[in-house]
């Protein structure tokens, strides 16, 4: 746990049990960045809800969180199956130095920093008031996966990981490109790249689609959620599976007998076709920071 003002001095019997559980199966501990021996500084836990950890001074912006935890947590853990392994923690920075503290790449909302916590940035108490539920279910849906198989585990690519997130929370993380500008990409030929196998030094994110990341992160929800419309049961396998930590080619070839390329070609030619199902009009809330 840690505590506001913790001492950030690690004993060498700290690091070697931090070591010992990344050995174990089932630790979610992958000390993937020295940021992940970083302790968060300065937050306190809400009265009202232990589980919200809040930069002092901004304990309004902490219930706010607090009062969108139950639903955002309920639909996490129905999206995936499985309830949350321990109870999620939130921390909330008010200021932008808080925030800039922890998460290093610009213009986001929210982050799951290494390794697997989570922060909510100022933002969401005020321009962007109105996407914190949306935000939150995103981030707790990676938060929820990081803690059975590690933070941005390399066995699983970068668009299932985002897609389902995206999916999970009802287009969250994925709303500035539209089903449209989705499908416009595929028929000009830029599609994710579902071949790209990630190892532990070099993610496929969107580029190596030649997509742009707001494309990208739509076509990765599209792709997911064809993949339970098609049939709920094979993908309610192939999640489980996953989050024992199967490595995804492997617990797809398992599920659906085909590579993940062939068998979502049918997404594919859907889209060719204009056939396929779309999010454009749900109400749906961004993840990132606006552009």
């Amino acid at each position: 746990m840690n505590y506001p003002n913790a001492n950030p001095r690690w004993s060498l019997q700290g690091v070697f049990l931090a070591v010992v559980c990344m050995l174990l199966s089932g630790c979610a501990l992958t000390v993937s960045n020295p940021r992940a021996l970083h302790p968060l500084e300065h937050f306190a836990p809400l009265a009202a809800d232990s589980r919200v950890w809040v930069e002092p001074g901004f304990e309004a912006y902490g219930e706010r969180v607090a009062e969108a935890l139950p639903q955002a947590i309920a639909a996490v853990e129905a999206a995936h199956y499985l309830p949350f392994a321990r109870a999620p923690r939130v921390h909330v920075c008010g200021s932008e130095a808080c925030f800039r503290r922890y998460v290093l790449t610009p213009k986001l909302s929210a982050a799951v920093v290494p390794d697997n916590r989570l922060i909510l940035s100022p933002n969401l108490d005020g321009h962007e008031k109105h996407r914190l539920p949306a935000l939150l279910t995103h981030e707790l849906a990676h938060l929820h996966l990081g803690q059975r198989i590690g933070h941005y585990h390399s066995s699983l690519p970068v668009w299932f990981h985002e897609g389902w997130a995206s999916l999970t929370a009802e287009g969250g993380g994925a709303d500035y490109a539209t089903d449209a500008q989705a499908s416009a990409a595929i028929r000009a030929g830029r599609r994710v790249n579902l071949g790209a196998r990630d190892t532990p030094d070099k993610r496929h994110r969107a580029g190596a689609s030649r997509l742009n990341i707001f494309e990208f992160y739509r076509q990765s929800m599209l792709l997911v959620g064809w993949l339970r419309v098609q049939d709920e049961a094979r993908f309610k396998a192939l999640v489980l599976a996953v989050q024992n930590n199967t490595d995804f080619e492997i617990a797809f070839w398992d599920t659906y007998g085909q590579a993940p390329a062939t068998w979502l070609a049918g997404f594919f030619d859907g889209a060719l076709s204009e056939t396929t199902a779309t999010y454009d009009n749900q109400a749906v809330q961004a993840a990132p920071a606006k552009p």
